[in-house]
């Protein structure tokens, strides 16, 4: 076990659609808030904080508002990290190699105002996925980050739906899972997915979502919440602009449920039963049908 006991905030703010440098110094000023309500050791925004979601944007042209990552618009989010001795989850669309490559992207910044590493969502929306017409390229990679504080995995929104991911990140040492979202779907949905995560795992999960509209007009319903390895709900937001944040215990396993001293005598990573997984990650559908499929123009190769 390397978490330490520390404190983590999410910042639910909402966007100016598209205004990346409005959005960039709006942040500054939350996080400086973050800081002065709670005295975060972590601070985590929403997805996709530099411009909202839905763009209404081309790739081509999202790839000219935004920026490669480190670039400018995390160079200011970098200098206040520094400033305020903090680690950052910051969220952006990033620019990938070529014109319209673009990533849905979160960086983890450090005490010293450097960039740890950067995630990039490997499972965009079906209307988000360039594969299927929309203007996201898929991450490949699902790195754990080992930090002062623990180690740190991420996650971006719809990647909360995949149990494997969580899993993989958690069999990679996971301690903290990071959700930074832009969720459209009803509260149960979101609640549920943050809990199963946290419990499958054994793992925190801080699950941060924005609030306010975006450039197509849709709104985000906040509820930012922050659950333990036992799915406990520590912290959790409303439908507004605020910070919710929490302690994390670093030894959080010792009883089966909160408010009881009964022990905990299972671990959800060892008792697997490996032999029953061999066809788990073949591709396959749901045997009902949804109201509409999104048709990949192009596979990724397995």
């Amino acid at each position: 076990m390397s978490v330490k006991r520390f404190v983590v905030a999410g910042v639910q703010m909402a966007v100016k659609p598209n205004d990346v440098n409005y959005n960039v110094e709006k942040s500054i000023k939350w996080l400086e808030r973050a800081v002065s309500e709670c005295h975060p050791d972590l601070v985590v925004f929403p997805e996709t904080i530099t411009t909202g979601f839905a763009t209404g944007l081309s790739p081509e042209e999202l790839y000219d508002l935004v920026d490669t990552v480190p670039g400018r618009l995390t160079e200011r989010i970098c200098e206040a990290a520094k400033k305020f001795r903090v680690y950052v989850v910051f969220t952006t669309y990033e620019r990938g190699n070529t014109r319209g490559e673009v990533y849905n992207s979160a960086a983890l910044i450090d005490y010293n105002g450097e960039i740890v590493g950067v995630y990039r969502k490997t499972h965009p929306y079906s209307l988000e996925n360039v594969n299927r017409g929309g203007w996201v390229t898929p991450g490949m990679d699902t790195p754990v980050f080992d930090t002062q504080l623990g180690k740190i995995g991420i996650i971006i929104c719809y990647d909360g739906d995949f149990p494997e991911l969580s899993r993989a990140l958690a069999v990679k040492g996971a301690e903290i899972i990071v959700r930074p979202s832009a969720l459209l779907r009803s509260y149960e949905i979101w609640s549920l997915t943050n809990r199963a995560r946290a419990y499958d795992n054994h793992v925190y999960v801080v699950g941060v979502n924005a609030v306010g509209p975006d450039a197509a007009g849709n709104y985000y319903m906040g509820n930012s919440m922050i659950v333990t390895p036992i799915a406990q709900c520590i912290a959790q937001g409303r439908g507004a602009e605020e910070v919710i944040y929490a302690e994390l215990d670093p030894d959080p396993l010792r009883y089966i449920t909160y408010g009881s001293k009964s022990p905990q005598v299972f671990d959800h990573l060892e008792d697997r039963n490996l032999n029953v997984y061999v066809d788990a990650m073949k591709p396959a559908k749901s045997a009902f049908e949804p109201s509409k499929r999104v048709p990949f123009l192009k596979k990724i190769n397995i």
